[in-house]
């Protein structure tokens, strides 16, 4: 997209057209995000209230209630921006866009459909978990400048709990990418394509049972139920949050449930074939018309719509589950937490990555055949090679502009 509006510019002038197109992704993904809560907060409501035998939201927005989540957003852009008097004023104000930036920045490498992401890295898994882990500096600035020993013990616990369990959630990353041997997002997502055995899921068992460990540390490294003790409102009235109010607290809210979407759609990625439907609709009706179809750009974004489409389903149905657990399992202690981290996800983690590791060396057959490892090494080298022309047409592009901008300088 940047090359493209940088063409729109003269010779000196193209990184008005990169800022362009960075401006439009920002404000595409923060729309992702908001829209995300928007939507999940009122889904929360209703999910709990079925949980619980209730109706959940009915009187605002018809039967449905699907305005609750507009009402509640204006309730808390209209009240009282309150700060306590022994507050760090600078690290109080900073720490929600703080908490908020490292989620909504994880965004930029997690890709939608086939080469439809911000950016497009190579080392997209690695960039992605590094830069979710950044957004426990925020919970910890919080707690720290809040003056109250309430936020500072929820801090505390949240930043002993994320650290713990980033450990397990590691190693289950760690699975996939062994076995798709690159950690670029998009040839991940990409090396499941065809019918729904081509999924990671159901490459062997132990990349099975990795998913649900995956699925445990997830809930726990965005705070979850019933991994909530940063807030556990019956010990810590609210944690880190105890003396934040309207916007800024908002903000906090935002940065949990992009999160869950982020850890929910980089589950469909890393075992669910990501973008790929369970059926290979666009590749098959690509096979009938090769000629044809591969030569018309609206085929090609048609397919990407779909896919995007198969991915916030299955991250939706990640989310849905989160509140599921939420609201059916009681909170566990502090001891249990850590426990449940050192004494079960680490070991069963690390038994899985042998376990794989293991089953690939000794050559124990797949039980997704269609995903031989001939047509994994194909698909990486097909991603190399595009990467080479799109660096070969941008430095072609940049000796033009340089040649027109020396034209210009002689005349």
């Amino acid at each position: 997209m940047g090359e493209y509006f940088a063409g729109w510019f003269p010779a000196g002038w193209e990184f008005l057209g990169y800022t362009l197109a960075a401006l439009i992704q920002a404000v595409l993904l923060v729309h992702v995000i908001a829209l995300g809560a928007f939507v999940f907060i009122w889904a929360e409501r209703k999910v709990s209230g079925r949980i619980q035998d209730r109706l959940g939201p009915t009187r605002t927005g018809g039967a449905f209630g699907w305005l609750q989540s507009l009402a509640d957003g204006i309730k808390l852009l209209s009240k009282e921006d309150l700060m306590p008097k022994d507050a760090d004023p600078i690290l109080f104000r900073l720490a929600p866009y703080v908490s908020f930036a490292a989620s909504f920045a994880a965004f930029m490498a997690l890709p939608f459909a086939f080469d439809w992401v911000a950016l497009h890295l190579n080392v997209g898994l690695f960039f992605l978990i590094a830069v979710l882990g950044l957004e426990v500096f925020g919970v910890i600035l919080a707690g720290y400048s809040s003056g109250s020993k309430w936020s500072l013990f929820g801090a505390m616990r949240q930043a002993a709990q994320v650290v713990s369990y980033e450990v397990p959630l590691g190693i289950c990353v760690v699975v996939p990418l062994m076995i798709c041997g690159t950690m670029d997002l998009v040839a991940i997502g990409e090396q499941q394509r065809g019918l729904f055995t081509n999924w990671l899921i159901f490459h062997d068992p132990f990349i099975f049972v990795a998913f649900w460990v995956y699925f445990t540390c997830a809930v726990a490294s965005v705070n979850r139920a019933p991994f909530d003790l940063a807030e556990a409102e019956s010990e810590l009235v609210a944690g880190f949050l105890t003396e934040y109010s309207g916007i800024r607290w908002s903000l906090f809210f935002m940065a949990e449930y992009g999160s869950m979407i982020l850890v929910s759609a980089l589950a469909a990625i890393l075992f669910f074939g990501g973008w790929n439907g369970p059926l290979p609709v666009f590749s098959g009706l690509m096979d009938l018309a090769p000629n044809y179809l591969g030569n018309c750009w609206w085929f090609g974004t048609l397919a990407n719509l779909f896919g995007v489409l198969n991915l916030l389903i299955k991250a939706s149905i990640g989310v849905i589950a989160m509140m599921w657990v939420r609201w059916t399992f009681p909170r566990l202690r502090v001891d249990q937490v850590i426990t449940m981290c050192l004494k079960y996800c680490v070991p069963i983690a690390a038994v899985c990555l042998l376990g794989v590791l293991c089953w690939t060396a000794l050559g124990v057959p797949f039980f997704n055949d269609l995903l031989p490892s001939q047509d994994r090494s194909l698909v990486r080298e097909g991603w190399v090679r595009d990467a080479e022309k799109r660096a070969a047409k941008r430095i072609e592009q940049m000796e033009a502009n340089a040649k027109q901008g020396s034209q210009g300088d002689v005349e």
